[in-house]
């Protein structure tokens, strides 16, 4: 596979140890546990996020849009975006996309001859025009969809991951939504440890909550709002009382109204 290297830590695959999987290498695995070696709730935020996601998606579906785009999406996971939506509007279509040439691999191998409504693109999440435009084969954009962006913008400024959201939901048509969820720490332990990983795979940004909102742009937040994870729309009946941590996945839906 052209650009791969598997002695370079991936941010896909150091993700998929971290939720178990096993579509990772040596470098990944040493990169992960020094990770959490220093920064121990990083192997409650991976879950913590990925569960939030599939939340998120099932509560789209439930809306009526059975369009996704998940940008940066790493590798194959369970649930993945595909079977949350499509649990709930059986002919959902998903693209998917990343430019991590071992997650194209996989995705490619997965969806080549299985389901149709899915569709994996190779292509750099920044270039908006050519990642909408491979999109496009699949999904129709003049209907709403939705964009997920999970755990992708700590991995840019606040200025880029703003341009980057403004640009997408420019592209769409109303009534589409945006799924967010982002990385937010407050602790020295936590900078030690994604100083570390930011040296080995790519920069980490922890924004504040202002910032994180902002990325939503004109777009209208649905309750609960922006919010810890582990509170929007909890799979317990009876939300209990979570204890506050320094380190949290933000997380958001927002609806694009015009």
């Amino acid at each position: 596979m052209p650009g791969f290297d598997p002695r370079k830590p991936s941010i896909a695959r150091v993700y998929d140890y971290l939720l178990g999987g096993k579509d990772n290498f040596a470098a990944d695995r040493e990169m992960g546990d020094k990770l959490v070696a220093v920064f121990p709730p990083a192997a409650d935020l991976v879950p913590e996020n990925r569960q939030f996601l599939a939340r998120a998606v099932t509560w789209v579906a439930n809306q009526g849009v059975s369009q996704f785009i998940d940008l940066g999406c790493g590798m194959p996971t369970v649930p993945s975006t595909h079977e949350s939506a499509q649990a709930v509007i059986p002919g959902a279509r998903v693209a998917y996309v990343d430019n991590d040439p071992v997650v194209v691999n996989h995705l490619s191998a997965r969806f080549a001859k299985g389901n149709p409504g899915v569709s994996s693109v190779d292509g750099d999440v920044r270039d908006v025009a050519a990642v909408l435009g491979a999109v496009r084969a699949n999904l129709d954009l003049t209907a709403p969809a939705c964009l997920v962006i999970g755990y992708l913008l700590h991995f840019f400024t606040a200025d880029a991951a703003r341009d980057l959201t403004a640009s997408y939901l420019a592209e769409l048509a109303p009534g589409s939504l945006l799924v967010v969820s982002v990385l937010h720490t407050d602790s020295d332990a936590a900078d030690e440890g994604l100083s570390a990983y930011s040296s080995a795979t790519a920069p980490v940004y922890s924004h504040p909550a202002a910032e994180v909102a902002s990325f939503f742009g004109p777009a209208e937040l649905v309750p609960p709002g922006l919010v810890d994870a582990r509170h929007w729309h909890p799979d317990w009946a009876d939300a209990i009382s979570l204890a506050p941590r320094n380190s949290v996945v933000m997380a958001g839906v927002a609806r694009k109204c015009s």
